[in-house]
């Protein structure tokens, strides 16, 4: 904000003339050298004396009064000089820089330096250098640049908006006048009103990755262990961070009715902001209550009342109820960055002199509105019928491009009761874990139809449209682990005989697979895929004969598993010392 009191900038539309003579204008002052010669660069440009005739009007790019004097000069500027009294590589304005610094340079790192870009019409300086001189040589160019833009300065008639001005510091003898130029100070049911009505303007903030979740008093509380395994519950929720974790409370049983940290209402009553500095709250809306009880055994009540924790006499011992064990945050967002809705789940308990320390459990997930979730094929292995998971990656450094429709990442020619191949283009079936498959149809050859053309047409029919390069090694692989993904191996295989038409015949897939991880829970890797494509040769058919051939394809799935191998623990090696005087008096 400028400060109260200085006139605007005064601002010239120019004509369209300015726009057509947007190149760099004038005369420039060209200046080569081999030293560091600033003083060579600065050469006097004057203002010309005037050509115009008596009673002509003043050409639009002229200025109707003299502009101030720059504050800086651009002949002096030097953006990249970063090392003083040294010459910087490629740094061609560095005055540090001599004629031997020139030869090993390779470009001017910074070309053009010019001073206020807003004005219509300003100083810039060029510099090149002249690699055919012996040394090379800096060139040094000072040239009057005109803005192309029609919305620029044209005249700058307020000098002291050039520069900062010191502000004038109140003390004992200007603090009345200072007091009346200013408006003063006042807090009136007015200014209360129009604060709040500023407020209400709709804002552009947003939350982001890692961004504490405001609420109506300060932050969402999210309790977690840090330096130890006590909870600490001046830890912040951040958003779009997905977090579950448990940690120990050291509680007085006596005092659990006064303890926040076990009510439900610690968790529930908060208000989350929509966005950053919102007025729009977001309630804590609790969805499920599950009671506990000492034996373990779990029960839903029917209502979301909020529930105190309460001390109960047993005999010698004191039991709590409605004591918080879980709570589960699941927060709804959208694309825009803001909360729109915030459940909550709870599992209480019965907690008794027993168990205390108290371990609780906490946890939190984002859901990002109007979306689904992406099925697996298997979560980590794959699942005997489910389709693999495949893509192709469109250049090195890109991640795995897949079709939202996994049944049609990885498929094959798909079979018909007429069995015509030119009537089952476009038609595939998927490929299914475990499932080993073959299909085919027939395609019949007439002389009128050229070799390469029916060749062309049987490898489309094979491959199909947008035929995968990568298969996913698990079920839940992410496009994004490139290096993960299992690449698919294309063999050729082909006879080649004498006037004879080249075709291929069958597409044989194979598909290696082991059991991975434990041998309780082992899950199926894809280790290896293969393709392999097989042509034969066929005589020539003439104009009158016809010949039919069989197209197939196959899809076998080969188990590569190693026989599992049961594995225990090496024994305990004992390292005991005896004391040297143990066998006293016998030794």
């Amino acid at each position: 904000m400028r400060p109260r009191g200085l006139p605007p900038l005064l601002v010239v539309l120019l004509s369209c003339w300015a726009s057509v003579s947007a190149q760099t204008e004038a005369t420039p002052a060209v200046t080569t050298e081999g030293l560091n010669s600033t003083e060579a660069a600065l050469a006097t440009f004057g203002p010309s004396p005037s050509t115009r005739p008596p009673g002509t009007p003043r050409a639009p790019g002229s200025s109707s009064g003299p502009r101030p004097t720059p504050v800086t000069d651009v002949a002096a500027l030097c953006v990249c000089d970063l090392s003083p009294a040294q010459c910087d590589v490629n740094c061609c304005c560095d005055p540090d820089c001599s004629s031997v610094d020139f030869s090993v340079f390779s470009a001017c790192s910074v070309p053009v330096v010019t001073g206020d870009s807003q004005f219509c019409s300003q100083k810039a300086v060029i510099y090149s250098l002249n690699f055919t001189a012996n040394p090379p040589q800096r060139v040094f160019k000072l040239v009057d640049q005109i803005n192309p833009s029609i919305f620029c300065i044209h005249i700058t008639n307020y000098e002291p908006a050039l520069s900062f001005i010191n502000p004038e510091v109140p003390d004992e003898n200007n603090f009345d006048t200072l007091m009346k130029t200013s408006d003063g100070f006042t807090l009136n049911a007015e200014s209360d009103i129009s604060f709040t009505t500023k407020l209400d303007i709709p804002t552009t903030a947003k939350y982001k990755y890692g961004v504490p979740l405001q609420t109506s008093d300060s932050f969402l509380r999210f309790p977690s262990s840090l330096t130890s395994s006590l909870c600490t519950d001046n830890n912040p929720a951040a958003f779009l961070v997905n977090q579950a974790v448990r940690c120990t409370r050291k509680i007085n049983l006596e005092q659990c009715e006064e303890i926040e940290a076990l009510s439900m209402a610690f968790y529930s009553s908060p208000e989350i902001l929509r966005a950053p500095d919102s007025r729009t709250k977001v309630p804590i809306t609790v969805q499920s209550v599950i009671i506990q009880s000492l034996n373990k055994t779990l029960t839903r009540r029917e209502d979301t009342d909020v529930l105190q924790p309460a001390l109960v006499n047993a005999g010698h011992f004191h039991l709590c109820m409605n004591v918080v064990l879980e709570v589960k945050y699941s927060l709804t967002y959208t694309d825009r960055g803001e909360v729109t809705k915030a459940d909550l789940s709870f599992l209480l308990g019965t907690v008794s002199s027993v168990v205390v320390p108290l371990q609780q459990k906490f946890e939190i997930y984002f859901l990002q509105e109007n979306t689904k979730p992406v099925p697996l094929s298997g979560n980590p292995g794959y699942v005997v019928g489910l389709p693999l998971a495949a893509g192709f990656q469109p250049h090195k450094g890109s991640g795995i491009i897949q079709t939202t429709n996994r049944y049609r990442q990885f498929t094959i020619l798909h079979s018909t009761a007429e069995q015509d191949c030119l009537a089952l283009e476009g038609v595939r079936t998927p490929v299914l874990f475990g499932y080993t498959m073959q299909s085919g149809c027939k395609l019949r050859l007439t002389g009128a139809l050229p070799c390469r053309l029916v060749a062309q047409k049987v490898k489309n029919l094979l491959w199909g449209q947008g035929f995968p390069d990568y298969v996913a090694p698990f079920g839940n692989s992410q496009a994004q682990d490139v290096l993960d993904w299992v690449p698919i191996h294309f063999i050729t295989q082909s006879f080649n005989r004498k006037d004879s038409c080249q075709l291929p015949g069958a597409l044989v897939i194979e598909v290696k697979w082991t059991k991975y991880g434990s041998l309780l829970n082992p899950q199926a890797k894809i280790v290896n895929v293969t393709a392999n494509l097989i042509s034969s040769s066929f005589p020539e058919a003439n104009s009158g004969n016809e010949r039919t051939i069989l197209i197939s394809t196959a899809v076998t799935f080969v188990d590569v598993s190693a026989p599992a191998e049961a594995g225990f623990r090496a024994p305990p090696a004992i390292n005991a010392r005896l004391p040297f005087n143990f066998f006293f008096p016998f030794v």
